[in-house]
């Protein structure tokens, strides 16, 4: 296949859909579990898994797929295009009534993400992005710039900020608590805050759609260390996330090397 503007409309009827079915769950009610690790996994994750799932094989049956919410298939690895999924990025939010979550789903061609979407139901904010044709917040086009203050916007997890993890960082930066990575990536993508990053290992699924928006709107992400992603791995952990707008990724990198020694 060679992707389009039409398999873009594809993706992003396919993860309104989706989305619409978790806000609509949101609302109605839904079944928490916990994972191994304690995360959260309801059965509106579930739902929208299945519905990626099943609308994106269908009409693309030659392409690979890894989902947080499906068992690993290696066959994955053999094949030239891959769905990376998270059906809701941000669960613990979403769990909370917090507005902070998405859908979040990219395609990616051997490694290198080409199309994404990313949708927040609650928020109405639906991020879309294709490889060298632009990124769009809600059919607008959106570039990752942003004046630069003298103390930068920083988007943060909020349980890392509970845990601590920012704190070295509160005298160089204002920290802004928020949900979900993916959402965190696109809003910076759309220039509404400076950086966001996370040091700590993240998944394929967290962060695939998320490095495209940021890439096509121009602004600068790759791992803690800045080095460039590859996609559809055995391993699906990366090496932390650094996102930001090409105005502030100087002075941030500088934060992180000052401060956290990176």
């Amino acid at each position: 296949m060679k992707y389009s503007e039409s398999d873009l409309n594809i993706l992003i009827g396919c993860v309104r859909d989706a989305g619409q079915a978790v806000f609509n769950m949101a609302k109605n009610g839904f079944r928490t579990a916990y994972k191994q690790n304690q995360d959260p996994v309801t059965t509106a994750d579930l739902k929208a898994d299945k519905i990626l799932k099943e609308t994106l094989l269908e009409k693309f049956p030659e392409t690979g797929w890894l989902s947080e919410e499906t068992v690993d298939d290696p066959s994955r690895l053999d094949k030239e295009y891959i769905w990376i999924v998270d059906p809701i990025d941000g669960t613990k939010e979403f769990v909370s009534s917090i507005p902070e979550y998405a859908v979040s789903v990219a395609l990616v061609q051997n490694g290198v993400p080409v199309l994404a979407a990313v949708y927040n139901p609650a928020a109405g904010q639906m991020f879309t992005a294709m490889k060298d044709s632009g990124a769009w917040l809600n059919d607008k086009s959106i570039l990752s710039e942003r004046n630069l203050a003298e103390k930068p916007l920083i988007l943060a997890s909020r349980s890392e900020v509970k845990r601590g993890e920012f704190e070295q960082f509160e005298n160089l930066a204002r920290i802004r608590p928020c949900g979900s990575i993916a959402y965190k990536l696109a809003l910076i993508a759309a220039g509404q805050a400076d950086a966001t990053f996370s040091l700590g290992p993240k998944n394929e699924w967290d962060i695939a759609a998320g490095v495209l928006l940021i890439q096509e709107a121009h602004g600068k992400v790759g791992d803690k260390y800045g080095k460039d992603f590859a996609f559809n791995r055995k391993n699906t952990l990366v090496d932390g996330i650094v996102g930001t707008t090409k105005q502030a990724y100087e002075s941030i990198r500088k934060m992180l090397n000052s401060s956290a020694g990176i």
